[in-house]
């Protein structure tokens, strides 16, 4: 079958093999499960008893044979009455014998007849064995199962032509070894030895050809193969799958309506939210916040896709609206670039507010006609300054429009009023004398010149722990509870509870659910 007639892989096929569970945990769960049984498989029941043992050197011997090993060759050249067998077509073979396995290994291990004392049978094909000795011992306490009482000796096989030598049942604790040392003649054959063979067996265990303890294990090699394998898959699988829809998204178009101050904020935390969650869609219509909480009033009972943003509580002319409080949001007030002071107190700018104090010469600065900018009645930036800084409404005055006054010098009127928090931004920059008020981060945005009341900056920190008087905090605001699986639920918990917090507080806000004392979101505080 070609690839074109659907022979090929697909992975998000795999997905729906294993019932829907999601690939990536399977594949998680064979990484860490196959290293465990080949662990268990190697150290506890395969490998928990075994021996091994290792040719370290099979070697023919050409000319003077007793330099191979001084001293060794004369104890094992054989003598019968007194007489040696010609010395040609020699070996010298060195075998180890280990304890390769996790547990020890006693006499009664051996697979062996109980009656004997051989244990195991080191064969040496197409040889026979002229000489032996014990070389080398790990624990000089093996010396005894080694010696010429254990059973240990030198035998033929001669219809084979094998020579072997009967080792005994050597109890090893774990890697304790002990080496052989032979002196071989070939017996049948031409060319290169057979490899020397250890015959026996262990209960409960194997016997294996093991090798030096250098470089890495083929058993290690092919377990890290597996898991780059598995790594790799994982990440083929997260390449191709698509991102799965967050259990927290939903789907649908939103309103939100309201605070003209928290609009940017309210506006990145959507984009943020929609980025994440796709199928996600949002509309905005900020003019303030009565307007949003009227909309909402109207509306909300049959478009349960509307949420209203307050700076501060509804008050009770709002009773079906329920409130989630979002955060402690920074005001701060702004002046005309001409005033030419830094900061004023609480006292100072209530007597501004209340018209007693009607030039800014009278607070050390020029002599310029203050002229008072101010949110209309019912904006929340206004209720804000009214209820945190002037201590109670400011006396009626006639709508004078901000547009009208702004060109004539000086200007017609000392006060006028803004419909939103730009228009006062741009108010307070364009009449000369100005004095106004703004969210924190939005003045310094727009290059607003901002003043220190009472000698405190405007600060997060300040105004969370009430040093700094002008702040307040955003609600959202919803006609009753909103269904589970709705957007807007969805839009309020990612606000309060995940990603939003950030967006708020990258704007200057403090979460609520962040407070030290979260009463001071309640709309009573």
């Amino acid at each position: 079958m070609t690839p074109e007639n659907g022979w090929h892989i697909d992975l998000l096929g795999v997905a729906a093999l294993v019932g829907g569970f999601p690939i990536e945990i399977v594949l998680a769960l064979i990484g860490i499960v196959v290293p465990i049984i080949a662990f268990l498989w190697e150290f506890v029941f395969v490998g928990r008893k075994e021996l091994g043992y290792r040719v370290q050197m099979d070697t023919p011997v050409t000319g003077e044979i007793e330099s191979v090993f001084p001293g060794v060759l004369p104890q094992l050249r054989p003598e019968h009455d007194g007489v040696s067998p010609p010395l040609k077509d020699l070996s010298v073979v060195l075998v180890r014998i280990e304890n390769s396995g996790a547990t020890p290994i006693d006499t009664h291990d051996y697979q062996a007849p109980e009656a004997g004392r051989v244990g195991l049978h080191l064969n040496f094909p197409q040889r026979r064995v002229i000489g032996m000795a014990v070389t080398e011992l790990s624990d000089p306490g093996l010396a005894d199962s080694l010696d010429r009482d254990s059973g240990i000796a030198v035998r033929e096989d001669t219809v084979g032509h094998i020579g072997a030598i009967d080792l005994p049942r050597v109890p090893l604790n774990r890697a304790d070894h002990y080496k052989i040392l032979a002196i071989l003649q070939r017996s049948e054959g031409a060319g290169e030895y057979p490899a020397p063979v250890l015959r026996g067996g262990i209960k409960g265990g194997r016997i294996i050809e093991t090798q030096s303890r250098t470089g890495i294990s083929r058993v290690i090699v092919a377990l890290v193969a597996f898991l780059v394998a598995v790594i790799v898959v994982q990440l083929v699988v997260s390449a191709v799958e698509p991102d799965p829809t967050p259990l927290d998204c939903a789907a649908g178009k939103l309103t939100l309506v309201g605070s003209s101050a928290f609009e940017p904020v309210i506006r990145d935390a959507a984009a943020t939210y929609g980025k994440r969650c796709t199928g996600a869609e949002f509309a905005f219509g900020f003019e303030g916040t009565e307007r949003g909480l009227d909309r909402l009033a109207e509306e909300g009972k049959a478009d349960h896709d509307l949420l209203a943003i307050s700076d501060g509580p509804k008050g009770d002319g709002y009773q079906p609206l329920l409130d989630r409080p979002l955060a402690l949001s920074l005001f701060t007030v702004i002046v005309h670039k001409d005033v030419g002071i830094t900061g004023l107190t609480v006292a100072q700018i209530q007597d501004l507010y209340q018209g007693r104090i009607t030039n800014w010469r009278e607070l050390g600065g020029p002599d310029l006609a203050v002229v008072l900018v101010n949110r209309i009645p019912g904006s929340g930036t206004r209720n804000t300054l009214e209820r945190r800084v002037l201590g109670g409404p400011q006396p009626d005055r006639p709508h004078v429009s901000c547009v009208a006054i702004k060109d004539s010098l000086p200007p017609a009127a000392k006060y006028c009023d803004v419909q939103v928090t730009k228009d006062m931004q741009k108010a307070v920059s364009d009449i000369p004398g100005a004095i106004g008020y703004s969210e924190f981060s939005e003045a310094v945005k727009s290059g607003a010149k901002t003043l220190a009341i009472g000698g405190v900056t405007a600060d997060r920190d300040a105004a969370v722990n009430r040093t700094y008087p002008f702040w307040g905090v955003e609600y959202a605001y919803s006609y009753g509870e909103l269904p589970g699986d709705s957007l807007g639920a969805s839009f309020l918990h990612f606000l309060t509870d995940l990603t939003g917090k950030d967006v708020l507080r990258e704007h200057g806000n403090e979460p609520c659910g962040e407070l030290p004392d979260r009463g001071r979101c309640l709309p009573t505080s």
